[in-house]
């Protein structure tokens, strides 16, 4: 056999055979992913203090209601862009919303449970649903509530610019 028949049965028999199985195992990993963004249906974004969250938005109907810093409930119907979504899935995808626990609770006794700020974050998606309650006084992990923190804010600040634009 020649030096160059060698590379070609080397290739052939291994090189090939590796390639062609990584691109059928990757394939079927991102194909098969949890929480892909083409199943995303709606986000729903509630908090408030205590149990009353009376601040909300659901990107399925567009219902936006929060409390000005007046402390007047303000009611609008805001559709965000598939764009936004997009952003904020992929946000929620690199902090690792998926892994988050579902109930994130601090101390609920006495009046720390009225003066907490309280969260629920709801991805729903066409077989699956990702939904966490958070309270801002959760004693857990501290890179899980950054994490937490950090998605509330790119969730609220897309909110407020989707507002300022619509009120231009």
């Amino acid at each position: 056999m020649t030096d160059k028949s060698k590379k070609i049965f080397f290739a052939l028999t291994i090189i090939v055979p590796i390639l062609a199985y990584c691109f059928y195992y990757y394939g079927m990993m991102v194909k098969n992913a949890p929480y892909r963004f083409a199943d995303f249906q709606y986000l729903r974004f509630e908090y408030g203090l205590g149990d009353s969250m009376v601040n909300k938005y659901n990107s399925k109907t567009g219902f936006y209601q929060y409390t000005t810093k007046s402390g007047k409930l303000k009611q609008m119907n805001m559709q965000l862009s598939k764009d936004n979504l997009l952003y904020l899935h992929r946000k929620a995808a690199d902090l690792g919303f998926w892994n988050f626990p579902e109930v994130e609770r601090g101390d609920t006794t006495g009046d720390k449970k009225i003066k907490t700020l309280h969260y629920l974050i709801e991805f729903v998606y066409k077989d699956k649903t990702k939904k966490v309650l958070f309270d801002q006084d959760f004693d857990g992990d501290i890179a899980l509530k950054d994490a937490n923190m950090r998605l509330i804010k790119e969730i609220q600040s897309v909110l407020d610019e989707q507002e300022e634009h619509l009120a231009k």
